[in-house]
């Protein structure tokens, strides 16, 4: 029986499970032709990778690339909907279960564990987890990459047991923009009201980097860091006609969390010599089961991609992290180029002048009329369509 998407305000509301073969796969293929182990490939590449936020977007493709770009095992934490008789699970379900039989398929190990990454229960699975794979491959139980990449809207304080829930919205004043809908091309005002100091602060404890250096915490305790392990949180900065809803917004302040975290961890474990290094990395805007709800994003991503693509410079998001290992973390000098703010900025092809101006000067003239030649609504709402399983054949 064919599966039909159900979208409500910008958001899927299902999944279709026969799409998922193809999506993960495509993104392993990349990955195996453009990182697979060569003669000239860095030493230091990850043997054991820990991914947490491991089942979609920039967070599977960074499992894909550890496992399949340079045969490392590895180790993925998400909290998915299984499948009932009633309902498809979750894309991230899927995604996980086609990742591990490809795995195993290739002689690679992996464990994915399902639950609330945000507990102290998880941590404690992972853990062990870590250190049964790793005796499993006859490896040491030392992790070489750590990549963080939740974005779940709700975290519950594993120490209180207070729940917590983020907000999309400015800070200071209302915002009022254009936004666009995926499915029909359509455009609409959307106004938002500013944050209460209460809505900032459960943004950032949801967010923001604290449960990152909780994290940090749990995997030294248990000595399971090292001085070659690197890691890497994710970020987005964007350009300034998004900054009142996103950088200078409740989003952005959690950014700034997590940036601050980043700060702390390398004051306590890099300066000890405990690890590598750690960083936040500001990527690429792209499509993702959350960023159509986001104002005014969905006309400024199919103003960039058509530009993008125009310009030979689009990145998916296995394209992004592909060049992330290849060009930042893992080069074969040994070191990783970062901006003043020490931030790695695989943004860099995003916001370049010449791209910035380009998708500026598009914005100014999109109208209902010319939303699908003037941009790429169309390929926003494959990709859309594609991270929940549809569309696929269009891939």
């Amino acid at each position: 029986m064919q599966i039909k998407p159900m979208i409500r305000n910008n958001i899927c509301l299902n999944s279709d499970p026969a799409g998922f073969p193809a999506y993960v796969k495509k993104q392993i293929d990349y990955a195996k032709k453009t990182l697979s182990p060569a003669a000239d490939t860095p030493s230091n590449t990850p043997k054991l990778a820990l991914i947490v936020g491991c089942s979609g977007g920039y967070g599977l493709a960074s499992r894909i690339c550890a496992a399949f770009g340079y045969g490392a095992v590895t180790v993925g934490v998400s909290y998915e909907n299984e499948p009932s008789e009633k309902r498809a699970g979750s894309p991230g379900f899927y995604n996980n279960e086609i990742f591990d039989l490809e795995a195993e398929s290739a002689g690679l190990a992996s464990v994915t564990i399902n639950g609330d990454a945000f507990s102290d229960e998880i941590k404690t699975k992972t853990v062990e987890a870590v250190k049964q794979a790793a005796a499993k491959a006859g490896i040491p139980a030392k992790i070489d990459l750590f990549v963080y990449s939740l974005a779940s809207p709700v975290r519950t304080d594993p120490k209180t047991g207070v729940l917590y829930k983020s907000v999309i919205k400015p800070i200071g004043s209302g915002f009022s923009g254009k936004t666009l809908n995926v499915m029909d091309g359509t455009f609409s005002e959307i106004s938002v009201d500013a944050a209460a100091e209460e809505e900032i602060f459960h943004t950032v404890k949801t967010m923001g980097g604290e449960d990152w250096e909780l994290w940090f915490d749990a995997l030294d305790s248990e000595e399971l860091l090292s001085p070659q392990t690197r890691a890497v949180a994710y970020s987005y900065i964007g350009p300034e006609m998004s900054w009142a809803i996103y950088k200078n917004g409740t989003l952005g302040k959690a950014k700034e969390d997590l940036e601050r975290v980043c700060r702390v961890i390398n004051d306590k474990f890099t300066a000890q010599k405990k690890i590598n290094g750690v960083w936040v990395s500001v990527n690429k805007a792209l499509v993702t089961r959350a960023s159509a709800v986001i104002p005014i994003f969905p006309l400024y991503v199919s103003c960039l991609y058509k530009v993008m693509k125009e310009m030979g410079l689009h990145e998916e998001c296995i394209e992004q992290i592909t060049r992330l290992y290849r060009d930042r973390l893992y080069t074969n000098d040994g070191l990783v180029p970062t901006d003043s703010e020490n931030r790695i900025r695989i943004d860099d092809w995003e916001m370049r002048e010449d791209v910035q101006k380009a998708v500026s000067e598009k914005i100014k003239i999109v109208t209902q009329e010319n939303v699908f030649t003037e941009t790429d609504a169309a390929g926003f709402k494959h990709d859309f369509l594609a991270v929940h399983g549809f569309d696929i054949e269009n891939m």
